[in-house]
C-alpha cells in the first residue's frame, strides 16, 4: 500500500453525517462533470460514498469504480452501498495499464503532499482513451483555518496555481472556476474569524436548501465569479 493521505488528519470522521445534508450540492457537482460521466469512471478517495451514490445508474457509465484508502471508510462504504465495487486503496496501488474513461477526484488532491505526483497518475490512468479528469478541491489560501489542518488538508488552492499543476501534467483545460462563492464568505465567517471545529449538520442543511441553489444558479448561468470556497477543474488528456 502506497503512503496514507489522511497520515496528518486529526479527525476521524471528516464531518460525513453532516455533510450529508448537502444533496444539492453533491447534485450539482454531477451537474458540472456530467459531460464527461460515460465509460468508465473511477472515483478517487471515495470515502463512505456520499459522491459514488450520486454516480450509481448515470446513463452511459458503464462500470464506477471507488478507491478509498481508510478501511473505517471503507466499511462504511460497503455498509450504504452494498455491491458497489470498491478497492481498499490509492491510485497508485491501482495495477500497471489500467485505464478508464473519466477519473473524479473530489476533496482529496489537498490531503495529499506530493500532489502534482498524484496528478501524473491522474494523467496516466487517462492517457490510453485521452480520458476526462473531474477534479474539485478546496480553494483561496486565505481561507486556510484550523478546521482544514484537522482534515489534514496540506494546502488550499489558488486559480494559476492549479492551472500550472494541471498543464504541468500535461492536461487540456476545457473548464477551470471557482465554485460556490458565497460559501466563501460562511467559510470565512464560520470557520477564519469564529475558529469552529465542525460543522453543524442544521446550519449545512439550511445552507444546502435555501441558500446553495439561487447561488449556483447565478454562478452557473449568469457569471463565473473570480473567487469561491472550492475550485473546478474539468481537464482532458488529448
Amino acid at each position: 500500500m502506497s503512503e496514507q493521505p489522511n497520515a496528518t488528519a486529526e479527525t476521524e470522521d471528516f464531518e460525513f453525517a453532516a455533510l450529508g445534508q448537502a444533496r444539492n450540492y453533491r447534485q450539482a457537482l454531477i451537474a458540472e462533470f456530467r459531460s464527461a460521466f460515460r465509460g468508465d469512471i473511477i472515483e478517487v478517495g471515495a470515502g463512505i460514498g456520499q459522491m459514488s451514490e450520486q454516480l450509481r445508474g448515470l446513463p452511459g457509465v458503464r462500470r464506477a469504480l471507488a478507491i478509498e484508502p481508510d478501511p473505517r471508510f471503507c466499511a462504511e462504504h460497503r455498509r450504504r452501498l452494498p455491491g458497489h465495487e470498491l478497492i481498499e486503496g490509492t491510485a497508485a496501488d491501482l495495477p500497471a495499464g489500467t485505464a478508464c474513461d473519466a477519473v473524479l477526484s473530489v476533496n482529496v488532491l489537498e490531503h495529499i503532499q506530493a500532489d502534482q505526483a498524484e496528478l501524473n497518475r491522474y494523467a496516466q490512468l487517462l492517457k490510453a482513451r485521452r480520458g476526462a479528469l473531474c477534479l474539485f478541491v478546496p480553494a483561496r489560501p486565505e481561507l486556510y483555518a484550523p478546521i482544514d489542518k484537522d482534515f489534514g488538508h496540506f494546502r488550499r488552492y489558488d486559480y494559476p496555481g492549479l492551472k500550472s499543476k494541471l498543464v504541468q501534467a500535461g492536461f487540456n483545460i476545457e473548464r477551470l472556476c471557482y465554485f460556490n462563492w458565497v460559501g466563501y464568505f460562511a467559510w470565512w465567517a464560520s470557520f477564519c474569524l469564529l475558529k469552529k471545529r465542525s460543522f453543524s449538520p442544521g446550519m449545512v442543511r439550511a445552507f444546502d436548501r435555501w441558500v446553495f441553489p439561487m447561488a449556483h444558479w447565478c454562478e452557473s448561468h449568469l457569471f463565473r465569479p473570480p473567487f469561491g470556497q472550492s475550485l473546478l477543474a474539468l481537464a482532458r488528456i488529448s
